[in-house]
C-alpha cells in the first residue's frame, strides 16, 4: 500500500526527507524545500530590496538548483533583486569546458545575464598548466586560493553589491571538521558564518547553509534541472574527500550528524581566547589578505620562477626567499618562467593587471 504524505495532503509520497525524515510527495517537498530557503534568506537579512546580486555558477547541481531558487524566490516574494550569474573558467580540459555550457544553457532558461573570468586571463595560467608544473600533489591549494579571488575579482567588474554561493550544510560540516582536524580553531567563526565579508570586499552569502546535500539533488532531480554532475579530474585526492567520507560514514548512523558539526562549530568559533586572523590587503595586487602578500600572489610567484612548490607550506619561507619588500610596493618578481616563449604577454608586474580588459 502507498504511503501518503505526511503533510495531508492525500497525494502519495515519493521520498523521504533525509533531513527529517518525513514522507512527502513531490510537490510537498518542493514547497517544504523552498521554503525553508526563504527562511534562511529573510532571517539572516542577506538582501535589501534593489541589491545586485552574483551567482556563483559551476554548472554543478548546488549552483544550477541555487540559480534556479533565486530566480524562484524573487519572483515569489519579490526581493527586488537584480541577479547575474557569474562563472569561473579555470582552464580543465574535459571538465570545465563542458560545465560551462551548462551555466550557458542555465543563462537561457532562466533568463539571467552571465558573466565569465578565467585563470587565463586573470593570472596567465590554466590549471591544466599548473598541474603539468605542479603533479596532482597541491593542485586543488593552487585552484581553491585562485578561485576564491577570481569570483571577487569577477564581482568587482560586474559591481554587484552581494555574491550568492551554493556551499550547502554538507559542505560547511566537512570545512569544519577539516579545520579542527587540523587544529585551526581560529578559522571556525569564518567558515560557519552564513555572510562572510571584510572591509572593502563584496560580501559573500550562503542561502543552502542548512540544506542537505542530498535534498539538493532530489530537488534538481524531481525538477528536471539542467546540470553537470561529472567529479572534477584534478580532486579525488584533495584532503576533502577524506572529510567528505568520514561525514558520510557519521550521516548514516545519525542523520542530524551534519547540522549537529555546524552548530559546534559556530560554539566553538566564540570561544573566549580564540584569535582571528586580522583582515588586511595584499601589498601586491590589493587584495584583501591576512598577511603582506596574499596567497596568490605567493602561488603566483612560485609558479612565475619556475619554483611552483614555493609557495605551498609555510609563507614565511617564501618571504625569505623574495624578501617583505623587494621591488616596492608591487614586488617586481611576478615574472613567467624563463622558459616561456618569448611572445607570451608581458606579466611582470602585479597579477590580475589584465583585469580592465575584462569588462561585462
Amino acid at each position: 500500500m502507498p504511503i501518503k504524505c505526511n503533510t495531508g495532503c492525500q497525494r502519495n509520497a515519493v521520498l523521504k526527507r533525509p533531513k527529517t525524515g518525513d514522507a512527502l510527495c513531490k510537490e510537498c517537498f518542493f514547497w517544504a524545500f523552498e521554503e525553508e530557503v526563504h527562511h534562511t534568506i529573510t532571517t539572516a537579512k542577506l538582501f535589501t530590496p534593489g541589491n545586485y546580486v552574483a551567482i556563483a555558477a559551476s554548472g554543478g547541481k548546488d549552483s544550477t538548483v541555487l540559480a534556479h531558487i533565486m530566480k524562484l524566490l524573487n519572483d515569489r516574494y519579490n526581493y527586488g533583486l537584480k541577479l547575474v550569474l557569474l562563472s569561473v573558467d579555470e582552464g580543465i580540459t574535459g571538465y570545465r569546458d563542458d560545465s560551462l555550457e551548462t551555466v550557458k544553457r542555465n543563462e537561457q532558461q532562466y533568463g539571467i545575464p552571465l558573466k565569465i573570468v578565467s585563470y587565463e586571463e586573470l593570472y596567465g595560467w590554466t590549471m591544466d598548466r599548473i598541474v603539468q608544473e605542479t603533479g596532482r600533489k597541491s593542485n586543488c591549494t593552487f585552484c581553491g586560493v585562485f578561485r576564491r579571488q577570481a569570483l571577487d575579482r569577477g564581482a568587482t567588474i560586474l559591481k554587484v553589491d552581494k555574491i550568492v554561493t551554493g556551499h550547502n550544510a554538507d559542505d560547511i560540516a566537512e570545512t569544519v571538521l577539516m579545520n579542527i582536524l587540523r587544529g585551526d580553531i581560529a578559522r571556525l567563526q569564518r567558515c560557519t558564518a552564513i555572510v562572510t565579508s571584510s572591509e572593502g570586499s563584496i560580501p559573500r552569502s550562503k542561502p543552502f547553509k542548512y540544506t542537505y546535500e542530498k535534498e539538493i539533488v532530489m530537488y534538481a532531480y524531481f525538477k528536471k534541472l539542467d546540470y553537470f554532475s561529472t567529479e572534477c579530474i584534478y580532486s579525488p585526492n584533495a584532503y576533502r574527500g577524506h572529510a567528505r567520507a568520514f561525514l558520510k560514514d557519521l550521516e548514516k548512523i545519525r542523520a542530524t550528524s551534519i547540522i549537529d558539526i555546524i552548530h559546534s562549530g559556530e560554539c566553538f568559533s566564540v570561544r573566549e581566547g580564540v584569535k582571528l586572523p586580522t583582515q588586511a590587503t595584499c601589498s601586491r595586487c590589493g587584495h584583501i589578505s591576512s598577511q603582506s602578500v596574499c596567497k596568490a600572489c605567493v602561488l603566483l610567484e612560485g609558479l612565475n620562477k619556475g619554483k611552483p612548490r614555493l609557495g605551498i607550506g609555510k609563507s614565511s619561507k617564501f618571504r625569505e626567499h623574495i624578501g617583505e619588500d623587494t621591488d616596492g610596493p608591487h614586488g617586481g618578481g611576478l615574472a613567467l618562467n624563463p622558459q616561456t616563449s618569448s611572445n607570451a604577454p608581458d606579466r611582470t608586474a602585479v597579477p590580475h593587471t589584465n583585469i580592465e580588459k575584462l569588462t561585462f
